[in-house]
């Protein structure tokens, strides 16, 4: 068996199935990459895939058994190299961020410039994708850490760790009715059009159980995953924005005004996943305490230990 097969067959997964796409990935033929996975099929003795013809249509049972087994030792392989870079390139390598369109935007700007400061041959990349996506990249060890609100908590193989916390403002137009009101109530909200974050992204579901617990109907008419494309529809007239606190800038949102609106929606908490049988580079350590200052190594290897 070798590190190749593994990764064979665990690309032909990821592009389900579709052999071609896999070949192109991984830099190879098709027909190598058949015979790749023809070659481990013997020496295990089972059949990984299902075929029709020349196609793959399906996993076997016991082909689903060997994709975990494949993953779990690609990952561990990665790890050893990750060991040997630590002690021999301290502050080189690469660190991949996965997260959302928000933090990326509004919450780890500074961060990542002190961290590139300090690690200037340090390879730095940001994911960004929906809380369930990055979530994904990190178990399959395509990012290193995930930064998100929601969906983390859901995937056994990450260690959650708390950043901080964070809560909402309903933005609007100057003159616009609810900048009359000393507080905001959902009831008034829930009287104009509203425009927010798609539902798998930043806090949604904590608005949802606002508007519900008190019996409001709330008419969302427009989701994006970006705050600044919620701003954009509000400056437009077509609603008002309920966005993260965060996201809204003063200097930068002049044709908009804010109000907070942290009286109306419980608090949402940012997390750091990583997963649980990864190898973390020293530099990796310092970025997560660079975000979250609590977050030290110590914090941060007894998460992953617990």
């Amino acid at each position: 068996m070798k590190l190749q097969q593994f990764r064979t067959i665990v690309e032909v997964s990821r592009q389900g199935l579709n052999l071609s796409k896999a070949a192109q990935t991984l830099h190879t033929s098709q027909p190598a990459l058949s015979k790749q996975i023809l070659q481990l099929e013997e020496e295990l003795g089972v059949t990984i895939f299902v075929r029709s013809g020349k196609r793959f249509t399906g996993v076997t049972p016991p082909g689903q058994e060997v994709l975990a087994i494949a993953e779990r030792i690609l990952l561990e392989a990665r790890s050893l190299k990750d060991v040997s870079a630590e002690f021999h390139r301290e502050s080189t390598g690469s660190l991949t961020i996965a997260t959302t369109h928000t933090q990326a935007r509004y919450a780890l700007p500074q961060t990542v410039r002190q961290f590139m400061r300090r690690y200037p041959e340090v390879r730095l990349s940001l994911r960004q994708g929906s809380p369930t996506q990055i979530a994904e990249q990190v178990i399959h060890g395509h990012a290193d850490i995930a930064i998100a609100t929601e969906a983390l908590d859901l995937y056994d193989p990450l260690a959650m760790l708390p950043c901080y916390e964070w809560n909402r403002c309903v933005v609007v137009p100057p003159r616009h009715p609810l900048l009359e009101m000393k507080r905001i109530s959902l009831e008034a909200v829930a009287r104009h059009p509203i425009i927010t974050y798609d539902f798998a992204f930043t806090g949604r579901s904590t608005m949802q159980r606002a508007f519900e617990s008190r019996g409001v109907k709330a008419d969302v008419i427009l989701t994006a995953i970006d705050a600044d494309v919620i701003k954009t529809y509000v400056e437009l007239g077509l609603g008002v924005g309920i966005i993260a606190n965060m996201a809204f800038d003063p200097r930068r949102d002049r044709s908009l005004r804010a109000i907070d609106a942290s009286h109306l929606f419980e608090p949402n908490v940012t997390r750091i996943g990583i997963r649980r049988n990864g190898y973390l580079r020293g530099f990796t350590y310092d970025f997560i305490e660079m975000f979250a200052p609590h977050l030290t190594r110590d914090v941060v290897d007894a998460a992953l230990a617990a």
